[in-house]
């Protein structure tokens, strides 16, 4: 499949595009004409073929009588917060986020920063189905004489002076700046060469830290798979081992091409699971907010091991379905102050409502100034359950797979929110089909390696 649509956009590889060159203004058409008039921002991950992408988007837009501001080379998070801030009538960041260099992709953003539900999405579709007529009168638009864009270099900054300004982090940025001193605490940074090449040291920067790039040098060219999973990180991973072997105190940054993910790499030079990105966050946010009784949400293949820090701090914790949108809807709902995904995905809803890498690294510098502890230490006190990422190429029916599942697990508690999440005694496995990629994935998660085994296979036996 070249091409794929979902609440999480559109991505499609560079060959489809190359033979079905009219991708780009289809979209840019029925995005304007699911917007109310108004602004468009336009940001992108930093991948070569984003160039000539914008450069569509420009000219279709502007066309239509659209408003542009260009905030160039910059993490989603920050296109998200822009819309919002700079009250534009919606926005597009062209990433195809944690895709391979052959593919790329446009990820829609309404005026409250937030990406498109399912709902919305479907009304956006259903322009590309049909031959419109663009006619002012049809689609109530103000104007469609050609207007132009203008370019803003300040959008980064933006976005990390709303972090820093939020009052509980504020407090803290003298002790953070302390920690780091006193325990000569350094970064490297690995940005695949996109987006966070520019943001990640622009906030450290922020808090007087020390650092190096590793592979930050803004060109958008991957220097190893830009998924940021252990496997992809050796290279980082590598370099902390090193350095610290000689008495040096590294801390690892990756995050994915277009910076909403975030994952860690100890000063042991072990990589953290993405899953404790999350689980990190939320013990920040509560440890900073002791008084706070707003609940943290999460999807359903997220770590269970955020439930018991949130018990530790005396809260709850709800589950949305996957994508950042669902888990969003779900904080709004329950009015929650901290959520996000077990992928790295962090999501402070005081800062906007989206993952955003940045709030993630500056809840991790919180947390262990205010603890006063390394992050092997901090991530060593934490109860250690296993976890297994699986996926499969599927291209069937995913409604009688599901059935299938649900039929064959009768007997366990089954949540169907997403896909189907099976409780077994010691842990859980959920099978869902993916939303940005032709495939089925399998998560499971248990206490020790022989229940987890026993969970993988029983999960595995229904495909």
């Amino acid at each position: 499949m070249a091409i794929i649509k979902s609440i999480s956009g559109l991505r499609f590889t560079l060959d489809e595009l190359k033979h079905n060159p009219t991708i780009i203004k289809q979209y840019a058409t029925a995005f304007h004409l699911y917007l109310p008039s108004g602004k468009i921002i336009i940001g992108r991950d930093g991948r070569p073929s984003g160039v000539n992408i914008t450069e569509e988007l420009i000219k279709e837009l502007t066309k239509l009588g659209r408003e542009l501001i260009l905030i160039d080379i910059v993490p989603t998070p920050t296109v998200q917060l822009f819309v919002e801030t700079h009250k534009a009538a919606g926005g597009i960041c062209n990433t195809a986020s944690h895709n391979p260099a052959d593919w790329n992709g446009l990820k829609f953003i309404n005026s409250d920063g937030t990406f498109l539900d399912i709902e919305q999405n479907k009304i956006l579709w259903s322009y590309l189905d049909k031959k419109v007529d663009l006619n002012c009168d049809n689609f109530n638009c103000v104007d469609f004489s050609p207007k132009g864009y203008s370019t803003n270099d300040t959008a980064i900054s933006e976005h990390i002076d709303k972090i820093l300004s939020l009052q509980f982090i504020n407090d803290n940025i003298d002790a953070i700046k302390q920690h780091l001193k006193k325990n000569n605490i350094k970064f490297v940074i690995d940005a695949v060469n996109t987006s966070g090449s520019f943001a990640v040291p622009m906030l450290l920067d922020r808090f007087d830290a020390n650092y190096e790039k590793l592979y930050c040098d803004g060109s958008g060219v991957f220097p190893h798979n830009p998924e940021p999973l252990p496997q992809h990180l050796s290279v980082l991973s590598d370099f902390i081992k090193k350095r610290n072997s000689v008495g040096e105190h590294y801390i690892g940054i990756a995050v994915d091409p277009d910076a909403d993910r975030l994952v860690l790499v100890a000063e042991d030079g072990s990589c953290v699971s993405e899953e404790k990105t999350i689980c990190i966050a939320i013990d920040s946010f509560y440890s900073l907010n002791p008084n706070t009784k707003s609940i943290a949400v999460v999807n359903q293949s997220t770590t269970m091991l955020v439930d018991l820090i949130s018990n530790k701090h005396n809260v709850s914790v709800e589950r949305s379905a996957v994508g950042e949108i669902n888990v969003v809807k779900l904080m709004k709902e329950c009015n929650a102050k901290i959520g996000g995904e077990g992928s790295g995905g962090v999501i402070l809803s005081d800062c906007h409502y989206g993952r955003d890498s940045l709030v993630g690294i500056t809840l991790m510098l919180c947390l262990l100034s205010t603890k006063s502890v390394s992050l092997t230490d901090l991530i060593s006190s934490y109860p250690q359950y296993l976890m297994v990422k699986k996926k499969y190429n599927f291209y069937g029916d995913k409604d009688i797979l599901y059935k299938k599942i649900e039929e064959a697990n009768k007997e366990h508690i089954i949540s169907k929110i997403d896909g189907v999440k099976i409780y077994y005694e010691n842990g859980w496995g959920h099978i869902r089909t993916s939303n940005t990629e032709p495939i089925v994935r399998i998560i499971a998660e248990a206490k020790n390696i022989t229940e987890l085994e026993q969970i993988i296979k029983k999960v595995e036996c229904l495909l």
